[in-house]
């Protein structure tokens, strides 16, 4: 494998004109790449970063055969790779002067992409974030369910949801630093949300989920607030936001959870997503630390 098998460009439109039969040929595996990528694509009329994300391609025989990106002085997204790949694509980025903080992908890609990345440049990763990736199979209902119904969420409920996601984004170690106007450019501006409600019409839990990408809509996130866990809501909620997923015509519908969270890992089970992969996320520390 050479290293100018490993095609990059800045341009999303050429990218996705070569990469994006790849990209929906496995749409459960490949759902991150396939979503922040057509975020790119529809709103990068309105960008305005000074660098601009790079988009990378590895073909040979006339296939695609992995992709990456990195966003503007961001880590590396990777599809799956071999060692050898990985090898290649690191001494290729390192040669062109790339740095970027960090790769996620499926666990072992991640590892030996860091691993080589370590070898040409010096930089240690560090292992920060860590996810399970789930599909669904065939939806099931919890039994019993918890009174009261699902709501589509609309503009009346705006600073519920945000203070709801500002919330979830604490729980999961993330910074919560919305408000109504730093909303429009958050990761969560456009997902599209349901409450689940009691009878009396109270919210006691959310669940958000993509736009469909390549026949794909991942659910993302699901909050219940600590107060009212352990009573059925948030498996109420991501059924509601499966089936609607589903009836929209999803052929593949997935989540992300902390594989270290026991509970959510058996809800979701419970209700028929089945484990796919594992991802791990790396920063790379750059230098050596000063004496002390």
């Amino acid at each position: 494998m050479r290293p100018d098998d490993w095609h990059l460009t800045e341009d999303v439109d050429e990218f996705l004109a070569r990469a994006g039969d790849f990209l929906r040929s496995r749409p459960a595996l490949h759902n991150t790449p396939l979503t922040v990528i057509e975020k790119m694509r529809t709103r990068k009329a309105d960008a305005h970063d000074a660098e601009a994300t790079v988009f990378g391609r590895l073909e040979s025989g006339g296939m695609v055969r992995a992709v990456f990106y990195r966003p503007p002085s961001r880590r590396l997204t990777l599809t799956p790779l071999s060692t050898e790949q990985a090898d290649t694509l690191a001494a290729h980025l390192a040669d062109l002067g790339h740095s970027p903080s960090g790769v996620t992908a499926d666990h072992d890609t991640a590892t030996v992409f860091a691993e080589a990345w370590q070898r040409c440049t010096g930089a240690a990763p560090v292992a920060h974030w860590w996810g399970r990736l789930y599909r669904l199979g065939n939806l099931t209902a919890p039994e019993p369910r918890p009174p009261g119904q699902g709501r589509v969420v609309d503009a009346q409920d705006r600073e519920q949801l945000i203070r709801w996601c500002n919330e979830f984004s604490a729980d999961v170690g993330e910074a919560p630093i919305l408000d109504a106007g730093s909303w429009a450019g958050s990761r969560f501006a456009d997902k599209h949300f349901t409450f689940w409600e009691t009878p009396d019409g109270t919210p006691v839990s959310m669940a958000g989920s993509t736009s469909m990408v390549g026949g794909m809509i991942r659910v993302d996130p699901v909050y219940t607030p600590a107060l009212l866990r352990g009573r059925g809501y948030a498996g109420a909620v991501t059924v509601e936001v499966s089936r609607a997923a589903l009836t929209a015509g999803a052929k593949e519908v997935v989540l992300f959870t902390n594989p270290a969270n026991p509970t959510s890992n058996a809800l979701y089970q419970r209700i028929g997503y089945v484990p796919v992969s594992d991802f791990t996320g790396y920063k790379f520390s750059y230098g050596a630390p000063e004496a002390g």
